[in-house]
């Protein structure tokens, strides 16, 4: 891992994932960049937000944080793996059994994906969470999701 990297806002945008997701209906971040400062992810996504629904998927984030979950990683073999998560974002050379981290019960989890990176044990840990601003770039001619950029920060 990069010298820089923050493990709080790593765990962090992985609930941010799992609200927009469930609040929107979309597909996972494309594109992440975390940093300790500030990171941001960008979304395939069919419109801008308002400031209210920027507003409350922060509240949902924070609620999701606050809740003290567990932040476990399991190994899962490539097969079951690729049946259950978009393995895209992985690398090649990422073998034949994957790391998935669970953030929450695992059987019933509130975010789940393979991922490579160091995350928190305890979602407390990450501290509050806020959505620093969010762009929206239109879609292509003939392209039906633009892309949405969403910059946000963690800690204390």
């Amino acid at each position: 891992m990069a010298k820089s990297y923050d493990p709080a806002m790593h765990s962090a945008e992985h609930v941010l994932n799992a609200v927009m997701v469930r609040r929107f209906g979309c597909a996972r971040c494309f594109s992440t960049h975390i940093n300790p400062g500030k990171s941001k992810v960008d979304f395939r996504f069919p419109r801008d937000l308002s400031p209210e629904e920027a507003r409350a998927v922060e509240e949902e984030v924070n609620a999701e944080l606050s809740r003290g979950l567990a932040v476990s990683a399991r190994p899962m073999p490539r097969e079951e793996a690729a049946r259950r998560f978009n393995l895209s974002r992985l690398p090649a050379d990422a073998g034949e059994e994957l790391r998935i981290v669970y953030v929450g019960d695992p059987v019933a989890p509130v975010d789940a994906c393979p991922c490579i990176g160091e995350h928190v044990e305890n979602t407390l840990q990450c501290g509050h969470f806020t959505w620093c601003s969010h762009e929206f770039t239109p879609p292509a001619e003939g392209e039906n999701l633009g892309v949405l950029r969403v910059r946000f920060r963690a800690g204390n």
